[in-house]
């Protein structure tokens, strides 16, 4: 078995069970969320992540992360401080029902990131993405690993860098290092291994997968 596949195990086996939200509630509380991440979920500026369609149990440990700042995200400062934790699974809930738009990958680019996300690279120890987001894209949600396909290419490649980082460095060190992947610590691994063409490039083929 090797590291890939045990983490996935463990996660799967001690995973808490997470309840799903109210979608119909969580359309009226989703509201102060719009103004960054669009209406249905669909944000239309790149540094902010597409929600629309995005795996329900993923979305509430990252939203419960943010808020107890174990993932620092400075433009989300304060934006959870009231909510409970029935209203960010309803938010949550409302987004996953919602449907992503697509993007649309650079040519330039595809031949490296289609390579890097089926069969990652031996080389240098990189997994394939493939085999935790699934052959579409569309991840893995019972194990809270998320859907990727159609998301922003400079947001995936901001978030490979910031894991990348967090290899490294702690968050009083770079406060933009991204530790939240936990002890099995799959993306800080993988992403420390990356080079920054690579990310490139399997960032905008991932844009494309939807």
């Amino acid at each position: 078995m090797n590291k890939i596949t045990l983490s996935l195990a463990l996660l799967l086996s001690f995973t808490p069970a997470v309840f799903a939200g109210d979608a119909a509630a969580g359309k009226d509380k989703s509201l102060s969320c719009s103004a960054c991440h669009g209406a249905d979920g669909n944000s239309e500026v790149p540094m902010w992540p597409k929600l629309a369609g995005q795996n329900e149990k993923y979305l509430i440990k990252q939203l419960h992360d943010i808020k107890s700042e174990a993932r620092p995200v400075p433009t989300m400062a304060g934006q959870l401080d009231n909510m409970s934790d029935e209203d960010m699974a309803d938010i949550a809930a409302w987004f996953s029902s919602q449907t992503i738009t697509g993007g649309q990958a650079d040519p330039d680019k595809i031949a490296i990131g289609e390579k890097i996300y089926r069969a990652g690279n031996s080389a240098r120890g990189v997994a394939a993405c493939v085999a935790c987001h699934l052959p579409r894209g569309n991840g893995l949600a019972p194990a809270g690993f998320p859907s990727l396909a159609g998301q922003h290419a400079e947001y995936i490649a901001d978030q490979l860098r910031s894991f990348r980082s967090g290899a490294e460095n702690t968050l009083e060190e770079d406060p933009n290092a991204r530790t939240n992947d936990g002890d099995s610590r799959i993306m800080r691994d993988i992403a420390s291994r990356m080079s920054d063409k690579e990310i490139d490039s399997v960032a905008s083929y991932i844009t494309g997968l939807y």
